[in-house]
């Protein structure tokens, strides 16, 4: 089936307005041989006569009139998509933002993501990650941005916005002899088989999650890997594992066989962040970190549980 250019169709549907091959060719900014040329290639590929032409005027065809009323929508419907795609490329704007996250989607976050809908036209694309594959997917280009824990040390990523630190507790079974007290000393790590993300993420980001020692150096034992947060609190439940959580997952991932507990003596809080690749920086990601920012300062959300 030959391919029908969209330069052929443009001419045809300017030619049936001016009806002249002079003031077509000065429209499209070309010569009254081109205009021939296009309208000739056209016909070939339709394979009909689209255009009467004599040497004193030029009519559509009776079939040239009803293609160009068919085609005529089509095209119209083509050019202001690429219009509009300009504009938002000129701008820096999507229609669509792809948002990665780890466990789950909080009630703040969902109200921001409703106000960017609502100011600037643009829908979400929610999907939920690997546990420690947190930059993969965003500097790969299939995400634009991820709602993932810090630190971020990669030079392509920005972080666009840092939610409010958190407490991180320890998840144990509630068969577990730890799970009768309401918090553990950081030191009881050393005890413990600690879950730990699997994936390609760098060094220092699986340090972050689970240390490799204590504080007092005893080194903290962590055989088996889990790659979301449903696979860890499973485990957990089994009684063999305890895993570090943040508290907002805590306060709503709550289970009858699993029991929080806050540690003392861990000095490094769970903190989230919008990150973004540098060079895809675009007007909605900005607006929705300011939303995030203007949606955490009105909930005046703790930073950290009362002791």
């Amino acid at each position: 089936m030959n391919q029908v250019h969209i330069q052929e169709i443009e001419c045809l549907l300017v030619l049936s307005e001016e009806l002249h091959f002079g003031r077509t060719a000065t429209r499209l900014g070309c010569s009254q041989s081109r205009v021939s040329q296009l309208v000739a290639a056209l016909e070939r590929r339709v394979g009909v006569r689209l255009v009467d032409r004599t040497s004193r005027s030029v009519a559509l065809s009776r079939f040239g009139a009803q293609f160009v009323n068919e085609v005529r929508p089509a095209y119209d419907t083509l050019t202001t998509v690429i219009t509009q795609a300009r504009e938002r490329a000129s701008s820096g704007a999507l229609r669509q933002l792809r948002i990665g996250f780890h466990g789950s989607v909080y009630e703040e976050v969902t109200e921001a993501f409703r106000k960017l809908r609502a100011q600037d036209d643009v829908t979400m694309a929610l999907s939920e990650i690997p546990l420690g594959s947190p930059f993969t997917a965003v500097l790969g280009g299939r995400l634009d941005a991820v709602v993932v824990e810090l630190p971020v040390n990669e030079a392509a990523l920005t972080v666009g916005y840092r939610f409010p630190p958190q407490d991180r507790l320890l998840a144990v079974a509630t068969s577990h002899p730890l799970a009768g007290a309401q918090r553990v000393h950081v030191e009881e790590l050393a005890r413990l088989d600690v879950l730990h993300p699997v994936g390609d993420a760098p060094d220092y980001w699986m340090a972050a999650r689970v240390p490799r020692a204590t504080p007092a150096g005893a080194p903290i034992r962590s055989t088996t890997g889990i790659t979301t947060v449903q696979e860890g609190l499973a485990l957990v439940a089994g009684g063999e594992h305890g895993m570090l959580v943040c508290r907002p997952l805590a306060e709503r991932a709550t289970r009858s066989d699993v029991q929080y507990l806050l540690i003392d003596g861990l000095d490094e809080p769970s903190q989230m962040a919008l990150v973004w690749r540098t060079d895809r920086a675009s007007r909605q990601l900005v607006s929705l970190a300011r939303l995030l920012d203007a949606e955490f300062a009105r909930e005046r959300i703790p930073e950290r549980l009362p002791a």
